[in-house]
């Protein structure tokens, strides 16, 4: 199967795919993985939460909003020095891609953004992606983002426009897709996808995929996250996502977005090495690792570096370098 990039999607032809037989539908997405992509490499990237929990919106999934009782402390910002130190360890265990995540609704043009743009140019400075996600971001922010040396935001759509408001009510889904236009507007690559598990409907998925694919150009990055059940949230009680639908979800944004990176991101702690594999195997290309057992925050497990490497070892896959076209 060989596909051209396309903007013009329709729900209808996204939801066929979807659909398409299971094992037929991965090797479709197979084949357009390796039109666009080298399949043996993965790209390794590693979360730090630089000011965790405290956050004032009301996200139903998210263990560091103030909005619920769960095992996470609003924090203090991170020293630099701190963050400097976790950067250079994920380097040495072949982390190409650096993600800094902010619990807070929006930037604000205070001390600690200013903060953010140094750790934003040091951690750049060791050769490394540089991804932030800190909320909702204003045109002059973005700029001053790619200024400090930004290679990628983060800001996910987390699901359909219509199960939006379902999910979170502190803000729109127009305030993301405006954040995102924003960050269009410099030469910052956007990182944009969404959440498997929160009582959504395959419609509810298809359009989201709808809503990311007929953006132009895609995202470079598009990361499909599992739920990870927080005690204390609204969606504690979620029942666990099926790995077929993660198959599909994966393969499905793989040929609709076909240049872009397909992230397995949250929720990967639950799947075994066989069920990882699919999902390489359908179209994803990228994992988060860490070396503390955690993707984020306790509330969110992440395999650790070695159990990753022995893994990529054993499918015969490599680490990807930092600022490597694949496409």
């Amino acid at each position: 199967m060989s596909v051209g990039i396309r903007h013009n999607w329709q729900v209808s032809e996204i939801g066929a795919i979807y659909n398409t037989p299971l094992l037929e539908l991965i090797y479709q997405a197979a084949s357009v993985h390796r039109q666009y992509h080298d399949p043996t490499k993965i790209q390794v990237c590693k979360l730090i939460s630089i000011k965790t929990g405290g956050c004032p919106e009301d996200c139903s999934y998210c263990a560091q909003s103030s909005r619920y009782k769960t095992e996470v402390k609003a924090q203090a910002l991170l020293e630099k020095e701190t963050v400097l130190n976790i950067a250079q360890q994920a380097k040495q265990n072949g982390i190409s891609r650096v993600c800094m995540g902010a619990a807070w609704r929006e930037v604000r043009d205070n001390s600690q953004f200013e903060q953010v743009l140094e750790m934003v140019k040091e951690v750049t400075a060791l050769g490394l992606e540089v991804c932030c996600t800190l909320g909702m971001l204003s045109p002059s922010q973005a700029q001053r983002l790619e200024d400090a040396g930004l290679y990628a935001y983060n800001h996910n759509l987390d699901t359909s426009r219509d199960y939006y408001n379902t999910i979170i009510t502190t803000r729109t889904y127009e305030d993301r897709l405006n954040t995102i236009n924003n960050i269009r507007q410099t030469n910052v690559t956007v990182c944009s996808g969404g959440i498997l598990g929160l009582g959504e409907s395959v419609g509810d998925r298809l359009s989201m995929l709808h809503t990311l694919a007929t953006l132009n150009p895609h995202p470079e990055s598009v990361p499909i996250n599992i739920l990870s059940q927080v005690t204390g949230t609204p969606l504690e009680n979620q029942p666990e996502v099926p790995i077929w639908d993660v198959v599909r979800m994966i393969a499905t944004a793989r040929i609709v977005m076909p240049s872009s990176d397909v992230r397995l991101t949250a929720g990967r702690a639950k799947l075994s090495q066989v069920e990882q594999a699919l999902c390489f195997m359908a179209g994803a290309n990228s994992i988060f690792s860490s070396d503390d057992g955690h993707m984020l925050t306790v509330t969110t497990p992440c395999p650790g570096y070695d159990a990753d490497r022995e893994m990529l070892n054993l499918l015969g896959l490599s680490m990807r370098s930092p600022y490597t076209a694949t496409n």
